[in-house]
């Protein structure tokens, strides 16, 4: 817990597939393919990796003018390279952005984190896959990204870092008679007063049972005598009126 960190400091597939970096097994395929991934990093990427910064969630309309016009303000722009599909030649929605200084280059880390461009809530990082060791991207199954219902969200990024572990108190197993014999005595103690407990409650509720019968019984004969009076006052009335 000393060096612990909510940022990834090296990357791992089975830490980045558990919320707070302490899972043992992975718990989709995509973690499987990412530990059994051997990825290197492209070689034909030019420039310093760590002047340059990662822009995604673009709209896939925004033009590499759009973005010059947007990062600039944050300082001089060395290169920028929006990635685009080979065949078709359309955005993938991310993007590249070198600058000249650090100081530029930290300033729009800090500030263009969800900024709006084109209708589009963008994600700002630090370039990962020079910088961060063992970085695996997602289409092997690795990165920070993915969506909840696709089943591969990611921790110990930028957008979800990891969450602090909890940490328990170690749990004796001297409840059910394993620790010492005072314990297990206050243990048998405990059950003899609930048996008890439940002999009085049991005794009680026969009490209470006893005197609603008794008292069903009495009703009974009242009426049964309250209705004999009355037969017998119906009689007197017929002799009267013959």
């Amino acid at each position: 817990m000393a060096d612990w960190a909510p940022i990834a400091k090296e990357y791992d597939p089975l830490k980045a597939g558990s919320i707070d970096g302490t899972d043992e097994e992975p718990h989709d395929r995509a973690i499987w393919r990412a530990m059994l991934a051997r990825y290197v990093p492209n070689k034909g990427v030019t420039g310093d990796p760590h002047l340059t910064l990662f822009v995604a969630r673009l709209n896939l309309q925004t033009t590499e003018e759009k973005l010059k016009e947007v990062f600039s303000r944050y300082g001089d722009i060395r290169k920028i390279r929006l990635v685009r599909d080979l065949v078709t030649g359309f955005s993938k929605g991310y993007a590249f952005i070198e600058y000249k200084e650090e100081r530029a280059l930290l300033k729009a880390h800090r500030d263009a984190n969800r900024l709006v461009i084109d209708q589009h809530e963008i994600f700002v990082d630090f370039e990962l896959e020079r910088t961060l060791k063992g970085w695996i991207p997602r289409r092997l199954g690795g990165g920070f990204g993915g969506k909840k219902e696709s089943g591969q969200l990611r921790f110990g990024g930028r957008d979800r870092p990891f969450r602090k572990p909890i940490n328990l108190p170690n749990m004796k197993n001297d409840f059910y008679g394993e620790g010492s014999s005072e314990k297990r005595n206050w243990s048998r103690e405990g059950t003899r007063d609930w048996r008890t407990r439940d002999r009085d409650h049991e005794r009680s509720r026969d009490k209470r049972w006893s005197e609603r019968e008794r008292s069903w019984a009495w009703g009974d004969s009242e009426r049964e005598r309250d209705s004999k009076e009355e037969r017998s006052r119906g009689r007197e009335r017929k002799d009267r009126d013959r």
